[in-house]
């Protein structure tokens, strides 16, 4: 570690004072103070650690004499005689003591020692630990990941009391320092994905994480450009996290980020839902069968009825309700897709909307923009029929990134459809099946697996819910 402290106090200070900033930013608090006739000088972020803290601190160095003093000729020495609390540490660089002091933790530099001291007395402002607002559970658990990533780790810890869980500490970001930890099982944990992973986040080369997972996500999928399928999973559930370490993946959590990723992930992983395994395992495999067929409608439902609307010969006397029966203005295909972007449009403005009037928003969507675009002749009540049932079905999984990778694939074969007919079905379900067949995950497995390679035993845990017992849990 690079040594760029000195035993001249003064020029220690001016170093200190230089790099934190501390007459320009008004938060960077330093104290001065004396004890046993040496001077010592306090710093810290108002705001992240507590008053108490400091008293405390500051009362027990200077309730230090003389002749204590000279039994600690080092600044380690110093902390092992003299400093009470748990978390502590000594630097000689003032890259380090820059990035714990913005983090929150105190550093005191003494006079005579060539190091400074890191005390970790930080106390983040945080909110409550409550039940995440797009992955909500019938029953079970009700708390739900933070922003402060100490209190993450615990919610894992308190699920999972295995000596084998390993939460592993890493830092990235050459300016904003953001720290981020890998959990795992070390008995469970896929060696080679791990390693993949942490050469992954090693090599990461970024300035800031200013939307943290996120970011991090970016950085890590360099080359994805044009498929839409996520690689990474998303929950804020503590319990979903814990499971899937249980099973073998990893989770990475990011500070000031209320979500953990998930990988390796493949589409089957987005068949389980939290809420399978708080029902019995019948009723768990009835939610999971309806998930996979909800996702093939989402998918196919639009384009396979544009298709028979546009070839009405091939449509059997039993489905003759699915035909137009009021006139139109706009063609089939050019409504679906003005439809979609309504969606994605009312989407939009209810992330924007106050929720005082957000029920109003929803009435107005529905009314003016349904009933009044049917009257008017733009859309047909089919077309708002199947679009409002795609838009909710989008729902039924808590993935937003796997949704609007259905939506774009089902509006590139409702533009095909249009163009080539019959051709363009098949080559957009081709392309779509490319897209899922060709795509890898994070850490280079199959997206397919357990299907491709063929593993039975996952691939039947992950289409039908399993009583739990030795082997599965």
């Amino acid at each position: 570690m690079p040594q760029d402290f000195s035993k001249d106090f003064k020029s220690n200070i001016e170093l200190i004072d230089s790099r934190l900033r501390v007459n320009e930013s008004f938060d960077i608090v330093c104290r001065n103070f004396e004890f046993a006739q040496r001077k010592a000088k306090l710093y810290f972020v108002d705001g992240l650690v507590k008053d108490d803290s400091m008293v405390k601190v500051i009362q027990g160095v200077q309730a230090i004499t003389e002749d204590k003093l000279k039994n600690a000729p080092t600044a380690r020495n110093f902390v092992n005689q003299f400093i009470s609390y748990i978390e502590t540490d000594v630097t000689g660089s003032i890259d380090v003591v820059t990035t714990m002091v913005l983090s929150g933790a105190l550093c005191i530099m003494i006079e005579g020692y060539e190091q400074a001291i890191i005390i970790d007395a930080r106390t983040y402002p945080v909110r409550s630990v409550g039940e995440p607002e797009n992955d909500k559970v019938l029953r079970g658990a009700h708390d739900g990941f933070t922003e402060t990533m100490i209190f993450n780790t615990a919610l894992l810890r308190r699920r999972m009391r295995n000596p084998q869980l390993t939460v592993k500490y890493k830092n990235v970001g050459t300016l904003s320092h953001t720290d981020l930890v890998i959990c795992y099982l070390d008995d469970k944990v896929d060696k080679k994905a791990l390693k993949s992973i942490e050469e992954k986040i090693d090599r990461v080369k970024i300035k800031n994480l200013p939307m943290g997972q996120a970011s991090l996500a970016e950085a890590l999928l360099k080359k994805q450009h044009f498929n839409p399928f996520p690689k990474i999973r998303y929950t804020e559930r503590p319990d979903a996290a814990a499971a899937s370490i249980n099973e073998g993946s990893i989770v990475i959590m990011v500070d000031n980020s209320p979500s953990a990723m998930i990988v390796p992930t493949g589409i089957f992983d987005f068949l389980q839902d939290s809420n399978d395994y708080y029902f019995p395992a019948l009723i768990g495999s009835y939610l999971r069968i309806i998930r996979m067929l909800i996702f093939a409608l989402t998918l196919l439902l639009t384009p396979v009825w544009l298709l028979l609307i546009q070839n009405e010969s091939i449509i059997p006397p039993w489905l003759e309700f699915i035909k137009i029966q009021d006139e139109y203005l706009i063609p089939p295909f050019a409504q679906l897709l003005i439809v979609e972007i309504i969606i994605d449009a009312l989407k939009l403005a209810s992330l924007n909307t106050p929720s005082a009037l957000s029920n109003s928003l929803s009435i107005v969507g529905a009314l003016v923009l349904g009933e009044f675009a049917v009257q008017s002749g733009w859309l047909s009540s089919e077309v708002v029929l199947y679009m409002a049932f795609v838009g909710i079905t989008n729902f039924t999984q808590p993935s937003y990134e796997l949704g609007y990778a259905f939506k774009l694939c089902r509006m590139m074969m409702i533009v095909l459809i249009a163009l080539f007919n019959l051709w363009g079905f098949i080559a957009g379900l081709l392309i779509t099946t490319a897209l899922i067949a060709f795509n890898s995950t994070v850490t280079g497995r199959c997206y397919l697996y357990p299907l491709i390679p063929f593993d039975w035993q996952k691939l039947s845990g992950l289409l039908i819910r399993k009583r739990l017992n030795d082997k599965n849990n």
